[in-house]
């Protein structure tokens, strides 16, 4: 039985980051407990190899929803074939102002503009330590707000550095918009410098591990065709591992007029997916077929992840549907792409 369509509307009764965080609270209980694999169907194996990676299905949780990594063995029994979590900077941070997290119920969107709020990256390490997952995790890494953008290299490298033995992958994230001027990152002489910082410090790392990890790039969905044959260029020349396709839109197509939908911030849910969808097709295009893509951005039904996956993504990421839909989504999305004989 599914329980969720029941306690949706006492969850959005309260305020949507005091939810999140009950969530999440009540998501580790029930997880040690062992009752958590009661309230979402069992999701069919149905492999995948990306990225030199193998994921026991390809529905995955996007970051954001788990910063700081304390919900890794929950998200594990709801049975996402991948997690990833973060955006986690290289210090701790607090993030923009309450309120920064909204609900648009009328389109089954949320907009948010946290701010990389998170604990930094040595307490999600400790975090992921902790958790008994040992499938496919990938580390999500941003700058800080007060790193000055000319020195932004030195985060992602530090990050890069301290997550690079445990992760599965890591997604370099220069494309929120709730971070002052990161989206300047994705402009080609920036963009270039960057990648070409993170190949050498991939090389050491992996001599000095002995594991190669994948580096995967997210990217914004409000890019102009132009920017996107640059940045395509630019992951094909550095050999970047994986495109990200993508992140939330400062667009208001969709949620204009309705309360809420003009609060700053980035918008995700049902209004982002088609956007979404097209930004992904052009990389598709754009990278022919040499770089793998992971299709995100409102995902709310099995049929939204089949769009994913014939606009040329290997493997989708599901947030926001969470919150309208429940863990049931992971199953359903699961299903939908086994029967599309993917």
């Amino acid at each position: 039985m599914d329980i969720y369509p029941l306690l949706r509307p006492l969850i959005f009764r309260l305020d949507a980051e005091a939810a999140h965080h009950l969530t999440l609270a009540a998501l580790r209980r029930l997880e040690a407990a062992g009752l958590l694999g009661l309230a979402a169907p069992a999701v069919p194996a149905s492999p995948r190899r990306v990225m030199g990676l193998d994921f026991p299905n390809p529905v995955g949780l996007a970051a954001g929803l788990d910063k700081d990594g304390v919900c890794i063995d929950a998200w594990a029994a709801l049975g996402f074939g991948f997690i990833e979590v973060g955006t986690v900077t290289p210090r701790p941070q607090p993030g923009n102002p309450r309120p920064r997290l909204f609900r648009i119920p009328e389109a089954r969107a949320i907009v948010n503009r946290f701010g990389f709020n998170n604990a930094g990256v040595d307490a999600l390490l400790e975090n992921v330590a902790r958790s008994r997952f040992r499938g496919i995790l990938g580390i999500n890494i941003g700058k800080n707000f007060d790193t000055p953008i000319e020195a932004a290299v030195e985060d992602y490298l530090t990050g890069l550095r301290k997550v690079y033995a445990r992760a599965s992958y890591v997604t370099v994230n220069i494309s929120s918009p709730n971070t002052r001027n990161l989206r300047d990152l994705q402009q080609a002489g920036e963009l270039g410098r960057l990648l070409a910082a993170l190949k050498a410090e991939q090389r050491a790392l992996a001599e000095r591990h002995g594991k190669y990890t994948p580096i995967a790039v997210k990217v914004a969905p409000d890019l102009e065709a132009e920017q996107i044959g640059e940045m395509a260029a630019l992951f094909r020349e550095h050999r970047i591992d994986g495109v990200i396709a993508t992140n939330t839109t400062l667009s208001r197509e969709g949620v204009a007029g309705l309360p809420h939908g003009e609060e700053t911030g980035g918008l995700s849910g049902a209004p982002v997916r088609d956007r979404s969808t097209r930004i992904l097709a052009a990389f598709h295009r754009a990278l022919a077929g040499e770089i793998p893509l992971i299709g995100v951005g409102g995902i709310l039904s099995g049929e939204d992840a089949r769009g994913k996956i014939e606009a040329g993504a290997s493997l989708v990421q599901i947030y926001s549907g969470l919150v309208y839909r429940g863990p049931r989504l992971v199953a359903e999305c699961a299903r939908a792409l086994a029967e599309m004989g993917y």
